[in-house]
């Protein structure tokens, strides 16, 4: 089912649903089984799935050289979509980069999601990588995110990017793409980020989906701006618990967001990690009850696979 229709079936309800990242290479899903269990007493209607853009790595030859390889550190986001639909009977989300795929490659696995039936979509450019100080798409790929979902929109009307052929079976991706309620860290301001938000709804895309954002007072003017803009579609919003120290430099650093002062100085009072943690929570509760109080369609949790933090706040808030 389509994340919209489950908007729309809950009639005004608030919905929980949280974003999980594969395992690395080598690793067992059963770890991400067991992460995703305590979740599932809170019925959520859909799990994200995120994709991991290509790194580079260096494997030593000896004699002081260096073999340059590119790879993949976290593959599989397609099976594990088709793993947990099957085993949870829920729908899935897998996130669709630009970066690092082929308008072919891209083509392929949206045939695929759509055999499997995979309803959903989430469209995003990516990020750069990590050696690069700008985003390079791939040669032959989507430059950005408003590309992507104009290809996924062809699909959904039947029409590929080389074949012509007759058409039985037309897709139907709800699309999902990403909003920002401080801003892309690449837009020179807000009022330009909602201008390409506004290009993606009027491209095709379905539902937002937020940054994580630590002052609701952030995103419910961001949400005002995008009515006003003319953006009437869902706009969910993304919450991410504080769980370690190193949190305060790193989202502000990675996400060019603003921490509220208040939480920086629960922060600093703990005195370990396993204190940040419960900070965390407490002030991911208070923000669910509040952006809950004020009807937003989704709670959208980041987990980044580990389960405990947000199964506490689910457990009062839902």
């Amino acid at each position: 089912m389509k994340v919209t229709d489950h908007i729309e079936n809950a009639k005004g309800n608030t919905l929980f649903s949280f974003e999980i990242i594969p395992p690395q290479k080598g690793k067992s899903i059963q770890e991400l089984y067991d992460n995703i269990d305590p979740l599932m007493e809170f019925q959520p209607p859909f799990i994200d799935v995120t994709t991991s853009r290509e790194e580079y790595i260096y494997i030593d030859k000896g004699n002081g050289l260096l073999d340059k390889k590119l790879t993949r550190m976290r593959p599989g986001t397609l099976g594990i979509c088709a793993s947990i639909k099957h085993k949870y009977n829920v729908d899935t989300v897998p996130h669709v980069l630009c970066g690092g795929f082929t308008k072919e490659e891209t083509e392929y696995l949206l045939v695929d999601c759509n055999y499997l039936g995979i309803d959903n979509i989430m469209a995003l450019r990516g990020d750069a990588m990590k050696d690069e100080q700008y985003f390079i798409p791939k040669a032959g790929g989507n430059n950005y995110a408003i590309d992507l979902v104009k290809q996924i929109s062809l699909l959904n009307q039947g029409k590929y990017l080389h074949e012509v052929m007759d058409i039985d079976n037309k897709a139907d991706f709800c699309i999902g793409v990403a909003g920002y309620p401080e801003k892309h860290l690449e837009s020179p301001s807000l009022q330009s980020d909602l201008k390409r938000l506004k290009e993606k709804v009027d491209a095709g895309a379905d539902y937002v989906v937020t940054q994580m954002f630590f002052d609701n007072s952030k995103y419910f003017k961001f949400v005002e701006k995008a009515r006003e803009m003319g953006i009437t579609i869902p706009i969910i919003p993304g919450i991410k618990p504080i769980a370690v120290q190193r949190h305060l430099q790193v989202l502000p650093q990675i996400f060019r967001i603003d921490l509220p002062e208040d939480l920086i100085q629960a922060v600093d009072k703990c005195k370990d990690n396993a204190q940040i943690k419960q900070v965390g929570i407490e002030w991911a509760i208070q923000q669910s009850l509040e952006l809950k109080a004020a009807g937003v369609p989704v709670l959208h949790y980041y987990s980044m696979g580990k389960s405990e933090n947000i199964r506490q706040i689910a457990s009062q808030v839902f």
